[in-house]
């Protein structure tokens, strides 16, 4: 049973610290994307929440998804298969990064080319929940502002 939880296609929601609900869906493992819809009570609706446009895509703790609600699958749509892009940059030399995505493709870049990428990083449960809730405020999270790309 505990694998019937990391299928690709399946939605969580997921219960917000004022109380809402957020919603997500899981990609190809580790990652999940982050539908930009909030409700005040539980919705169940799977193609209303699928037809909300995606916040962001990224690697989730498996730990994570125990404590969200399964609530069913669809197929993922068109938008939803396409590879997660990500990119690395060198702790010493920031000038030196690397865009990569979850297809395998990988190329040295420019710091200003990964500035709208997320960076490299798997997302504890409580650290997903905060920059949910923040993105869907319209609010800056502290943790995703540290993971931008260093410019200078």
């Amino acid at each position: 049973m505990g694998s019937q939880k990391h299928v690709r296609g399946t939605f969580v929601r997921i219960t917000l610290a004022d109380g809402s609900f957020g919603y997500g869906r899981l990609l190809e493992s580790p990652y999940a994307a982050f539908y930009n819809y909030r409700t005040t009570s539980p919705d169940s609706d799977l193609d209303r929440i699928a037809s909300k446009p995606i916040l962001f895509r990224i690697a989730v703790r498996h730990l994570a998804l125990d404590a969200w609600e399964f609530i069913g699958r669809k197929d993922l749509e068109e938008h939803l298969n396409q590879p997660v892009v990500q990119f690395m940059q060198d702790l010493g030399d920031f000038r030196r990064c690397t865009i990569f995505d979850t297809a395998g493709n990988e190329r040295d870049a420019a710091p200003e080319e990964c500035v709208r990428l997320e960076r490299t990083a798997v997302w504890e449960q409580e650290g997903i929940e905060e920059r949910l809730l923040d993105a869907l405020l319209g609010r800056p999270n502290a943790a995703e502002e540290r993971l931008k790309v260093r410019l200078q």
